[in-house]
């Protein structure tokens, strides 16, 4: 059954037409089911006046959805918004995946060497009695609250998980849409 993903990617990889490429790709497939995803992306109400806007925008994007793959460009692992919708995708508990887009030729047909892993950037941390989680941001080499989301109450966590910081990047994968042969596999990368 085909789910609902919700795509976070850098603005300018949409101008570029590497992230349309990932998320068109099912017009070319005989059915949404084959293609195993609908899009409840938000992009055409993208600029918004204020924060609380942008983040309301975000929330509601990701309302009935069970995915988000995130299009890691050049610049992805910089971008404050991104960042939370990855992060609100976690409170939500949704399947978060990474897909490289910077191997498919833009408008100009070239590429480009691959983007930073935006997951490597932010981690989640227990509390002491292991019922709280905390989120970080990694930011000129060193972990700092993260300051759009507050973290939530979970139920209890195994011990060895408590007193460090986890990246998020250790429990979710990436892939690269041309080395994985994201055309055929996409369906298989979402859960």
């Amino acid at each position: 059954m085909a789910k609902r993903v919700f795509f976070s990617f850098h603005y300018q990889d949409v101008i570029d037409f590497r992230a349309n490429v990932v998320r068109n790709h099912w017009l070319t497939k005989p059915d949404r089911q084959s293609a195993g995803f609908f899009d409840s992306s938000i992009w055409e109400d993208a600029k918004k006046t204020s924060d609380l806007a942008l983040k309301r925008l975000i929330n509601s994007g990701l309302k009935n959805t069970s995915n988000t793959c995130i299009l890691v460009g050049s610049e992805t692992f910089n971008r404050r918004w991104v960042s939370y919708e990855i992060m609100k995708s976690l409170e939500v508990g949704n399947h978060i995946f990474c897909v490289h887009i910077n191997s498919i030729k833009g408008k100009d047909q070239k590429t480009k060497p691959l983007g930073e892993n935006p997951l490597y950037y932010l981690g989640v941390s227990f509390s002491d009695d292991g019922k709280k989680v905390n989120l970080h941001d990694f930011i000129n080499n060193k972990w700092i609250k993260y300051p759009d989301l507050e973290g939530w109450n979970v139920k209890e966590v195994d011990k060895e998980l408590i007193g460090k910081i986890h990246r998020l990047s250790e429990a979710f994968e990436i892939y690269d849409w041309i080395d994985n042969n994201g055309y055929n596999n996409f369906s298989n990368w979402v859960k």
